[in-house]
């Protein structure tokens, strides 16, 4: 490795750094309790949890459609 190159890798290691110093933190359990309390008030909004309407779900069964 080069000189140069060496040090636009360092560069980018501060780089880095300085943005990973410059974030939040919280403490995961309040972030468990934020994530828990957001998923509590959009429940009802979740397909997953309510389902879906058959007139509205684009994979329901075809109908067949057959003659006597």
């Amino acid at each position: 490795m080069s000189g140069s190159s060496c040090v636009t890798a360092m560069k980018k290691v501060v780089q880095q750094l300085q943005l990973e110093a410059r974030l939040n933190c919280i403490k995961v359990s309040r972030a468990a309790a934020n994530l828990k309390q957001f998923c509590l008030q959009n429940a009802q909004h979740d397909p997953l949890l309510t389902g879906v309407s058959s007139s509205t779900n684009p994979f329901r069964p075809q109908k067949v459609c057959s003659f006597l």
